[in-house]
């Protein structure tokens, strides 16, 4: 007999199935059948998932979304980009140290409302007497019991931090550079998969990846671990692991978005794939750019054109430009990508261009405004202030929110011993190279 949690994969499947172009004809109702008994053999759910590869494409849908890295080049807007070098050793050591401080101070923000809607976070604010958002969470003495709130980390609410807490999109970045320290910039998908093996705890792994860890125990090759039975293959997973692969690659996407593929198929394809390549490609330009406009684009320009992902990038823009209100085209996205999971890449990156748009090169009010956007919060306010942290530089941050940070990092990560935050900017710095 199979359990509740093969079934929940079966019918996360099939709506990923449904996202991806297919038309599941009579599979949506076997399904609701089979999750109606109270037992359901293994063959049974075996032949479903059989079924799944036979479904054809619905032929309304337009979309072109390639999986290998030389068709994602094909179809992307522009060929490869490169900056010229304009800061010194110095500066791009400050810039560097910005990104990871960025990155640190947007996690802890988003982290108490990890998976709140925007307007339940709004509710909280205005209890505590702090909407618009402008600092850490603040402890409501009482919450109302109809707020129905889950357990909060105390550690990062207002006034209690002191230091990064363990968040896996933290363990990722801090992985990535040992990944980079111990293979060099010629790393393959294979090595990632000996490294997520070897440090990462199963139970501190999520969706895509904890299906994908499942997948290489199992004997599946780092090839198929992204694409077999893995429903959650679109989801933000790869994204947040993106950071480091621009930090060291400063001005130079190309190389960013070439390290961000053979980290994202492990456990991605599609747009999962594309959301680590744009982040990447963002913050490789972040470096070298503070025009917020021309950083979009660039990523836009790393991703396949016909996408939906580049889709809904774009429609946030032209809703942005159309009305400059952030609660406004907020509402927009809620409308039109709000049937995505919560942890879905689509919804969230459009949650971030959105903090990026309204923050016009301001570090509070971008990680704000991708908190206050809800969904993945911790995730989006990392990714929005890693951004952030390369345009600025570590000395241009305002001291409240770095302060609180006081270096400290934690992890879960098995076997690394883990430094500080500034030591792990040096240790970035090592990795990174201009323009190559």
């Amino acid at each position: 007999m199979v359990s509740k949690e093969d079934l929940q994969l079966l019918t996360d499947e099939l709506t990923q199935r449904f996202e991806e172009g297919h038309d599941p004809g009579r599979l949506s109702d076997r399904i609701t059948s089979l999750r109606k008994r109270k037992e359901v053999s293994s063959g049974e759910l075996e032949e479903i998932w059989l079924e799944f590869d036979q479904l054809r494409h619905r032929s309304q849908f337009q979309y072109v979304e390639p999986s290998t890295l030389e068709e994602i080049r094909r179809t992307r807007p522009m060929g490869p980009i490169s900056a010229k070098a304009h800061f010194s050793s110095d500066q791009l050591r400050d810039k560097i140290l910005g990104a990871w401080l960025g990155r640190c101070a947007g996690c802890m923000l988003g982290k108490p409302v990890e998976g709140w809607r925007s307007r339940k976070i709004e509710e909280y604010l205005r209890l505590a007497n702090s909407y618009p958002l402008d600092n850490y969470f603040p402890k409501l003495a009482e919450a109302p019991k109809d707020l129905k709130m889950r357990p909060i980390d105390e550690r990062a609410l207002l006034g209690n931090i002191r230091g990064m807490v363990r968040d896996d999109d933290i363990d990722y970045m801090i992985l990535n550079l040992h990944i980079l320290e111990t293979y060099g910039s010629r790393f393959k998908t294979s090595e990632v998969a000996e490294e997520w093996l070897t440090h990462l705890p199963y139970f501190q792994v999520y969706t895509a990846e904890r299906v994908a860890m499942r997948n290489l125990v199992n004997g599946l090759r780092p090839s198929k671990s992204g694409s077999f039975r893995n429903p959650y293959r679109e989801w933000i997973g790869a994204q947040i692991r993106a950071d480091l692969w621009g930090y060291v690659a400063p001005g130079n996407p190309e190389a960013a978005v070439k390290y961000a593929f053979r980290d994202a198929y492990l456990s991605h394809r599609k747009n999962g794939i594309y959301g680590e390549m744009l982040v990447a490609a963002m913050i490789s330009w972040a470096f070298t750019s503070s025009d917020i406009g021309e950083v979009l684009e660039v990523g836009l320009s790393s991703i396949p054109a016909n996408s939906r992902l580049a889709k809904a990038i774009s429609d946030v823009k032209s809703w942005y430009e159309t009305r400059q209100d952030w609660k406004s085209t907020l509402q927009r996205i809620e409308e039109k990508y709000g049937r995505y999971h919560w942890i879905h890449v689509i919804n969230n990156a459009a949650i971030l261009v959105l903090s990026l748009l309204h923050g016009n090169g301001d570090f509070e009010r971008t990680i704000c405004t991708a908190v206050m956007g809800g969904l993945d919060t911790d995730c989006n306010g990392a990714t929005a202030g890693s951004i952030l942290g390369a345009i600025l530089g570590a000395k241009a941050l305002p001291p409240k929110w770095v302060r609180p940070l006081g270096e400290v990092i934690e992890t879960s990560l098995s076997g690394l011993h883990v430094e500080n935050i500034s030591k792990l900017a040096k240790r970035t710095l090592k990795q990174a190279h201009f323009g190559a």
